[in-house]
């Protein structure tokens, strides 16, 4: 294929729009092309109200349009997904722990090699999480081992399902083609911001654990890892529990990798116990802010038109105290959700469906903290850190799991009685909010952050923190408190023990994650074929 680049079209654009941008600028006539294929979609809203969809292309033509075409560059479209030689492995199964992105991928690359893995989640399968979570979201009982944290999909499946990486590789293409053959939206192929949305990324999650189990993986759901042994230092079992029955598994294994996601506190600590190397690292902390969706299209687009997509943001300042402050996690059309995954803790998170149509949009507002900021050595203590502030929150909130809540004006005031918030702005978060002057839950540093950003931002994008808008507390799970080592292999120092996602520290957001499985599951595949040679 050429690749027929930065082609300008209209909002709503079909075909017949593609083909005359690529004969108005290539004089490559329609008749002159036998298939095309977009690789690239983005939005110019530079100049408000002429906003422009730019396209990249790639076309295959007729003999007659060689001599037009040579000067394209070449492209190779791949939209295959992951393809491996199957081997017939008779030795110990390889153990996945945690069914996240990083979990699916690397278990879904061992059960294509012939490895036949066995993958351990605490949480319920994908339909049977909704409805605990529909039920805290109501204002019944957390589930500790089922909820937006923990369960069939990782965290991202309650989330906007955004697929943005700063790595763009093969591994990158071979992440989002698996989606697409599982079920996920084709846009994502060539979209500039690609997300699923967590209604889509429900069904894709369940095609690839269909997958993985046709090639002979299995999955066993409400299933917690205990622990692991060693003999020779070298991991040789793996024990686990059943949650709801008690019935206790012990797998004979000589590769263990770890998938777990970055709220998965008991293997932190169990970790620890077994001298297994890991360093506190950075994370961020903050909270939500929920204005409407209406206000940021109009501050990105001039006049919304139809045909475009509701807008989205992406910000970040360096200030003045040395600290960065920055969103994340924007979720256009999308609610602030309930995260949690402890009792008597609030955390909070964005969520949005595939459309992004609803009324509001929230993302996180944070900033960055550093082992430095910790009251101690330990190399648990960013994720004591995070676990002071959360209980804080909920406290903050009325020991309900309502989450604290102040109006931006009330915020940048510092308010010890902030007022109530306007009907200007319904809050999405169930099972509800609490208004409360949010300093007393966040860390110092990170007020006094804020309250410098937010003024900053609100003057990049108009009605950003408006006065009437809402923040949400607290944000405290953007990424893993620690970083647990790993060689080039992806093997910790404990012989047969491999990490991989974001619980590993070494990955983040859902398309990172996914390479990041898919490479350990290969390193994985390595290490076993080697016992056996």
């Amino acid at each position: 294929m050429k690749l027929a680049s930065e082609l300008k079209v209209k909002i709503g654009y079909n075909k017949d729009d593609i083909f005359e941008a690529i004969k108005k600028k290539y004089h490559i006539f329609p008749d002159e092309i036998l298939s095309y294929e977009i690789i690239k979609e983005s939005i110019d809203s530079r100049k408000k109200p002429n906003i422009q969809i730019v396209l990249n292309v790639g076309i295959k033509v007729k003999k007659s349009a060689y001599n037009k075409a040579k000067k394209l560059n070449d492209i190779l479209v791949d939209r295959t997904g992951l393809s491996y030689n199957k081997v017939n492995f008779s030795g110990k199964r390889p153990i996945v722990v945690g069914f996240g992105p990083s979990g699916i991928f690397a278990g879904l690359v061992l059960a294509l090699s012939g490895f036949k893995p066995i993958i351990l989640e605490q949480g319920k399968s994908v339909d049977e999480r909704q409805k605990d979570i529909d039920k805290f979201w109501q204002g019944e009982k957390l589930n500790e081992f089922s909820n937006v944290q923990f369960g069939e999909g990782g965290a991202g499946t309650f989330s906007d399902g955004k697929l943005l990486s700063n790595v763009s590789n093969a591994y990158t293409k071979k992440v989002i083609n698996e989606f697409v053959l599982c079920g996920a939206p084709k846009e994502i192929l060539y979209a500039g911001n690609p997300h699923i949305g967590s209604d889509k990324l429900k069904d894709v999650v369940k095609n690839m654990r269909n997958k993985i189990i046709s090639n002979g993986g299995e999955i066993l759901f409400n299933t917690t890892f205990d622990s692991f042994e060693m003999e020779c230092d070298k991991i040789t079992k793996v024990n686990a529990t059943n949650v709801l029955t008690g019935e206790k598994f012990v797998f004979k294994t000589d590769a263990l990798i770890l998938a777990t996601g970055h709220s998965a506190k008991k293997v932190y600590e169990f970790l620890k116990d077994k001298n297994c190397k890991m360093k506190p690292k950075p994370f961020a902390m903050g909270v939500r802010i929920e204005g409407l969706q209406e206000d940021i299209n109009k501050a990105q687009y001039g006049v919304m038109q139809k045909g475009l997509p509701s807008a989205n943001y992406k910000l970040v300042t360096h200030l003045s105290n040395g600290r960065s402050v920055f969103t994340f996690c924007m979720c256009p059309g999308g609610q602030v959700v309930a995260s949690s995954s402890e009792n008597e803790t609030i955390v909070t998170n964005g969520m949005s469906n595939f459309a992004r149509d609803g009324k509001n949009a929230n993302s996180a507002v944070l900033v960055n903290v550093t082992p430095e900021d910790f009251s101690s050595n330990d190399v648990l203590a960013g994720m004591h850190f995070q676990q002071k502030y959360e209980k804080l929150a909920f406290e903050l909130g009325g020991s309900n799991y309502h989450a604290p809540a102040e109006r931006v004006e009330d915020f940048l005031k510092g308010e010890e009685s902030p007022t109530k918030f306007s009907s200007k702005i319904i809050p999405t978060y169930l099972p509800g909010i609490k208004i409360a002057n949010l300093k007393k839950c966040l860390p110092d540093f990170v007020y006094k952050s804020l309250v410098e950003a937010l003024p900053i931002f609100n003057k990049k994008i108009k009605n950003f923190a408006d006065k009437d808008n809402l923040l949400i507390g607290v944000e405290s799970r953007s990424s893993a408190p620690v970083q647990i080592e790993r060689d080039e292999n992806f093997m910790t120092n404990l012989s047969g023990l491999f990490v991989a996602g974001e619980g590993s520290g070494h990955a983040g957001g859902i398309t990172s994650s996914g390479q990041d499985g898919i490479k350990c599951g290969e390193k994985v595949v390595e290490f076993l074929k080697s016992l056996t040679n």
